[in-house]
């Protein structure tokens, strides 16, 4: 009876002991920090008490490469402050576009294309292409003319059904891309800061790809020269636009998916902005929002790179003929090589 009552025991003991070794169902790992489907809070910094700086992503974290990978942002805001010099930033100086370029990936060395004019230079910042791709060359509002030719960003984003505004200080940016292409056109020939405004109110009705246009620092650059106490007044005031922007953006919920990239046409040197020198050609060039890397972007970036990386992040698949090239770089996926100049 003993043995039996121990044979029992010993056989509960070793059912026990394979009962453990059975496989068991483990939790998934959890989602990357970097690029998930749940979007990361961005903050910019900018000179007010309603923003809060940028918080960096740590410096451990890691990307696995791959196409598939995208930001998760889900819309892109282009801001151009026509004729910015990019030492005009710490001269003037610019303390909110300052705090994005060091919460976000920028460079000071971008090149804009030839002849560096307003309207050749934002037709290349939007459509990807060279001018002796698009074809402009002019620089004033000649409705004869047409618009640039090939497809541009705003071409592309429309037919895939996304919204689409353009707000402008200048009539003569209406030629870098076919009306039919925008939801919202506004041209408003006034100040930065009423050009601001109007743009808020765009933001309030929510959209997918807008380009703002600010112009007061351009005017006073012809008006009074780029290295006069007037030009460093009007990046203040392109400064304070800025501003308002981002907080429109706070204000409407779109902060934190929102891709926005600053960058300019052309600089300038005593009162024109009209031959190929590097005072002249070279502009800042800005990204900042979810999933940036903050850096200093080393690669070269041209102002053809505009449109490229605004394609990519909204997951819309780049012409072949497009010069530009995304600049993956800034979310910590290496770039293809780009050719130097982008535009010869």
């Amino acid at each position: 009876m003993q043995k039996q009552a121990t044979f029992i025991f010993l056989l509960l003991l070793m059912t026990l002991f394979c009962a453990s070794c059975l496989p068991v169902e483990t939790a998934p790992l959890p989602a990357s920090p970097l690029f998930t489907e749940t979007p990361v809070p961005l903050t910019f910094l900018a000179a007010t008490p309603t923003l809060t700086p940028f918080q960096p992503l740590p410096p451990t974290a890691t990307l696995t490469p791959t196409a598939t990978i995208r930001p998760v942002a889900t819309r892109v805001l282009i801001v151009s402050i026509d004729g910015l010099r990019p030492d005009a930033i710490a001269n003037a100086p610019m303390p909110v576009l300052d705090g994005i370029m060091q919460g976000g990936a920028y460079t000071l060395q971008a090149q804009t294309v030839l002849p560096p004019y307003t309207l050749p230079a934002h037709a290349s910042m939007l459509t990807g292409l060279c001018p002796s791709q698009h074809g402009v060359t002019w620089d004033t509002y000649t409705p004869s003319k047409g618009v640039a030719q090939g497809v541009d960003i705003f071409d592309l984003a429309h037919e895939l059904g996304l919204k689409t505004v353009m707000v402008v200080s200048k009539d003569k940016l209406r030629q870098v891309t076919d009306s039919k292409n925008l939801d919202v056109f506004r041209s408003v020939a006034s100040s930065d800061d009423t050009a601001a405004k109007v743009a808020v109110a765009e933001i309030a009705k929510g959209f997918d790809l807008m380009f703002v246009h600010l112009d007061d620092v351009d005017v006073a650059g012809h008006d009074y020269d780029w290295s006069s106490p007037k030009y460093l007044e009007a990046a203040r005031r392109a400064d304070q636009a800025l501003s308002t922007l981002i907080i429109a953006l706070e204000t409407a919920g779109l902060r934190d998916d929102t891709l926005m990239i600053v960058t300019a046409d052309h600089a300038g040197a005593g009162t024109n902005h009209l031959e190929d020198d590097p005072e002249i050609i070279t502009i800042p060039w800005i990204l900042s929002g979810v999933g940036i890397r903050p850096m200093v972007i080393n690669e070269p970036v041209s102002i053809v790179d505009t449109a490229a990386t605004a394609a990519w992040i909204l997951n819309i698949p780049l012409p072949l003929e497009w010069a530009g090239y995304p600049v993956t770089e800034a979310f910590g996926i290496p770039s293809d090589p780009r050719p130097v100049p982008r535009c010869p």
